[in-house]
């Protein structure tokens, strides 16, 4: 069985950060897709997909000090769900994708940047050209 999740998406907010009681960081990011279709009078049609994505360790260290809004980052991991109760009892829950991988695709200039967490070179394809620059925001 497989659990694997890949996303190219900008991120809709700063790394959040915090520890957990034995100090181990933990680094929320979120990340927003977009998709493009047209429809049927052949207007294009945008549609964003936010993902939560939840990074520990050395990896959440990288994430909450060199990540920013706005910056184009490929994420690799797995869907994890987590449940819980809130203040009123009330059952909740969430899924996230659990980090292992994280490259920034460009500076902040715009340009490409080399590989920065937990080794490996994951390629988006496309060649030099990265992927489309639209952004919800």
């Amino acid at each position: 069985m497989v659990n694997r999740v890949i996303l190219i998406g900008r991120l809709g907010a700063d790394p959040e950060v915090r520890y957990t009681q034995d100090g181990t960081m933990i680094t929320n990011l979120r990340i927003a897709t977009n998709e493009y279709r047209k429809d049927k009078s052949g207007e294009r049609v945008d549609r964003t997909e936010w993902h939560r994505v939840v990074a520990f360790g050395k990896l959440a260290e990288i994430c909450g000090s060199y990540l920013s809004k706005g910056r184009l980052v490929y994420i690799e991991g797995s869907l994890r769900t987590r449940q819980w109760e809130d203040k009123e009892g009330n059952k909740r829950s969430t899924t996230e994708v659990l980090a292992n991988n994280m490259q920034m695709l460009e500076s902040k200039g715009g340009g490409r940047e080399e590989p920065v967490a937990n080794g490996g070179t994951p390629s988006y394809g496309g060649g030099d050209q990265g992927p489309d620059e639209d952004v919800p925001f």
